[in-house]
């Protein structure tokens, strides 16, 4: 079973819990919490009923992530009457889509490609245009999280031969990841740096630091998950030491030699070539 169908199961399975509320004729059922992979296509499910007399009405659809002034308008659509579709406006993301009919009661909204940051909480709304403006949506809301297994982003080291140096791991995932150490021989115990900033992208990202590592040796960074498990290996060079012209090694030096005998050789083999020429030259003019 792909993603995708874990994904579809995991909806059909939260439909038990989802939430209905009702108002002079109007109702709307929205699940409370939806769950996502990242990188993969997501529905949040939304439909409702209104009075009949509305049904040959133009509808607008609005989906947003928030409440308040702070929400942001994600999607919005325009079903006229008669008309088989839901038109989007000029400027709508291509991400979003919507994946129900509105004169068949459904908003489902599609969200291509989720990404960590798509995670919050989603509101639908119907509005039914004419003589009588009319509006209804969910308060509560769907909840959107969207999980990433781990992955290993960066992987380096810091410090000098008088200070020690540290291996730095950075990853991402969510769940956010547990990093681990391996040494050469056992488990090492590694520590986090810095504070996570909630809300931001930095949220899903960790770094942890290994001290006192040893020139020479390799060392394992593996972060996990519910999702699953990535790990990348370091090796520690160790330092050079610095390089000086009396110092040089034999090696270079007799590549330079070679390199000046070959000049060396080339002109003298010039030379010879212009004395032969002339000689030549000569005598065939003495013939002559």
């Amino acid at each position: 079973m792909d993603v995708w169908l874990v994904c579809t199961l995991s909806l059909l399975l939260s439909g038990i819990g989802a939430l209905s509320s009702g108002d002079e004729g109007w109702s709307m059922i929205v699940h409370p919490e939806v769950r996502a992979i990242e990188g993969y296509p997501v529905v949040l499910p939304c439909t409702f009923t209104h009075p009949q007399h509305s049904q040959h009405s133009s509808l607008q659809v609005l989906w947003r992530l928030g409440h308040g002034q702070g929400a942001t308008i994600l999607y919005r659509c325009t079903s006229r009457a008669g008309a088989p579709t839901c038109e989007p406006g000029p400027q709508q993301d291509q991400r979003y889509r919507l994946e129900g009919n509105p004169r068949e009661h459904d908003l489902s909204l599609r969200i291509n490609s989720a990404t960590l940051q798509d995670s919050g909480r989603y509101y639908c709304r119907v509005e039914v245009q004419g003589r009588e403006h009319i509006s209804f949506e969910d308060k509560m809301g769907t909840r959107l999280r969207v999980e990433a297994p781990p992955k290993v982003l960066a992987l380096s080291v810091e410090g000098t031969e008088q200070s020690g140096y540290r291996a730095l791991c950075r990853v991402k995932g969510s769940p956010l990841p547990d990093v681990q150490w391996l040494g050469p021989d056992d488990l090492l115990e590694g520590s986090p740096v810095g504070p996570l900033s909630q809300g931001s992208p930095t949220h899903y990202h960790t770094v942890s630091q290994l001290r006192d590592v040893e020139p020479g040796q390799q060392y394992t960074c593996s972060a996990s998950n519910p999702l699953g498990k990535e790990q990348a290996t370091l090796y520690v060079l160790p330092p050079r030491p610095p390089l000086s012209v009396a110092g040089a090694s034999p090696p270079l030096l007799l590549l330079l030699s070679l390199s000046v005998g070959a000049k060396v050789l080339l002109l003298v083999g010039m030379g010879l070539w212009v004395v032969q020429g002339v000689a030549v030259q000569g005598v065939s003019c003495w013939w002559k």
